[in-house]
């Protein structure tokens, strides 16, 4: 059953730094905002969603107050008549990760959309907070690409700047290197713009 989203409340919305949101949600409101939580227990967890879907749930979320993130992909697209215009799509496609409790889950679950939430069985399966802070704080520095899901390769740390801290493996490109960071729970990566002095090598992966 597709339910229409209500119309949102004219109180206003808070931003994860502080800051007031429109009640009427623009497109970089609805993709890229997180509320700041005011329980540091919370997990994050990837709710897996329809096809297409994302950014109605991240709709849902915002209007419901649970705390969410959904990176996005911006690039440019040709048309064919020459014009040129901004894309924004979901770097990880089918996922917005959330910050609830597991006890709270139903929240997400009933929410239009979403299908699942990633765990083992019928428990869910929480993502690391670092990560997903690191991601929060540098993704959108770096220039992300989605990238096929890596196991192998060789290693190595991003030690300074935006990410410092995330580990991935790298890979050469014709205009410089990248680093393909993984979220292995979901079995996604994306590849990121790194420079080689920013890089420590930590050896191949078992």
């Amino acid at each position: 059953m597709i339910l229409e989203l209500a119309a949102t409340a004219s109180r206003p919305h808070l931003s994860g730094n502080g800051e007031a949101l429109s009640s009427i949600l623009t497109t970089s409101e609805v993709l890229g905002h997180v509320y700041s939580s005011a329980t540091p227990t919370l997990d994050w967890f990837a709710a897996y969603t329809y096809s297409c879907q994302e950014r109605r749930v991240a709709q849902h979320l915002f209007s419901r107050e649970i705390e969410y993130f959904l990176p996005i992909r911006r690039h440019v697209r040709r048309w064919k008549n020459g014009c040129k215009v901004q894309v924004e799509r979901p770097l990880f496609p089918g996922y917005v990760f959330v910050r609830i409790d597991r006890v709270d889950r139903v929240r997400v679950l009933e929410l239009p959309g979403v299908h699942s939430i990633v765990g083992t069985g019928r428990e869910p399966s929480p993502l690391p907070i670092e990560q997903i802070d690191m991601l929060r704080q540098g993704l959108e520095l770096r220039n992300p690409e989605p990238h096929p899901f890596l196991t192998v390769g060789e290693r190595a740390r991003i030690c300074r700047g935006p990410l410092a801290g995330m580990t991935g493996i790298v890979i050469r490109r014709k205009n410089g290197l990248r680093l393909v960071v993984s979220l292995e729970l979901i079995m996604k990566s994306v590849s990121v713009e790194v420079e080689e002095q920013d890089l420590q090598a930590l050896g191949p992966r078992a």
